[in-house]
């Protein structure tokens, strides 16, 4: 369920459900809107950009399903979902891409001087992100940073990553852990953690030059996918030619119901 404060800033466009997982109607503005509504007030609430990885790991896993139901916003971060959503009726549907989502806010908070947090990443990878951002965005407060291990935490570090961040005064968090794991986080952390947590995935590998991004003109085409599998094909392979075919059959599945649904609802038997 989604928090009573996380229901007043109404979406462009209805929520769809997508193989099973909740996508929002919404664009950078509206999203940023949000953001700016949550942590002003403090909400303790999370964002998830979702792609076809994220709906896929949701299918496999019900716990983690559980986890992205439990989300304020859910964001088309892949091509397939935006295509998804335009399918089930939000024709002007646009990609809300988890990174250009973390720059859209780091622009307007560095006039609305809300802090940041970034957690996640490496000490050096943060180094370079916090210097990228500060220089993009003159303004932009930086509260602080942390790289936790790559291990599980324990309930006791945990603490202390979230008492630094109290401490820090940031209204919004960055998180950069991937998925899995960073859902997972910020669900564990929702209503301890008075912020709102977004997940960027590799937006802090990208900003900090550690990782180059797909051109822009494959993530237009939906082909970002084959841009990072020729990056790292031994840890990507599975990711790209088991769920995203089986997202396909998945969503055509339930696309051809959705239409056969809306036929007889509008030609009723006589």
């Amino acid at each position: 369920m989604e928090s009573e404060d996380a229901t007043v800033v109404q979406s462009p466009c209805p929520a769809k459900t997508i193989v099973g997982v909740r996508i929002d109607g919404t664009n950078y503005d509206d999203a940023c809107d949000r953001i700016t509504h949550w942590a002003t007030l403090p909400t303790s609430c999370y964002i998830v950009a979702a792609n076809v990885h994220v709906v896929m790991t949701a299918y496999w896993n019900r716990a983690y399903r559980e986890v992205l139901s439990q989300a304020a916003l859910v964001t088309p971060d892949g091509m397939p979902l935006v295509l998804g959503l335009r399918l089930l009726g939000c024709a002007d549907q646009r990609r809300v891409y988890g990174p250009d989502l973390m720059l859209a806010w780091c622009d307007r908070t560095a006039r609305l001087g809300l802090p940041i947090y970034l957690y996640g990443g490496t000490p050096v990878m943060l180094q370079k992100l916090a210097h990228h951002l500060t220089t993009t965005y003159p303004g932009l407060i930086i509260a602080g940073s942390h790289a936790p291990p790559f291990r599980p935490l324990s309930a006791e570090e945990e603490a202390e990553d979230r008492d630094r961040i109290h401490q820090s005064g940031a209204r919004v968090v960055f998180v950069g852990l991937g998925c899995p794991k960073q859902e997972q986080w910020m669900a564990r952390q929702q209503g301890q953690l008075q912020a709102v947590m977004i997940g960027v995935g590799a937006a802090f590998s990208f900003f900090s030059g550690e990782v180059t991004q797909a051109p822009r003109w494959m993530m237009c085409w939906g082909l970002e996918w084959l841009y990072r599998f020729s990056q790292e094909p031994g840890r990507l392979w599975r990711r790209y030619l088991i769920n995203n075919p089986a997202f396909i059959l998945l969503f055509s599945w339930q696309l051809l119901g959705h239409k056969l649904s809306h036929r007889f609802v509008k030609k009723p038997l006589r």
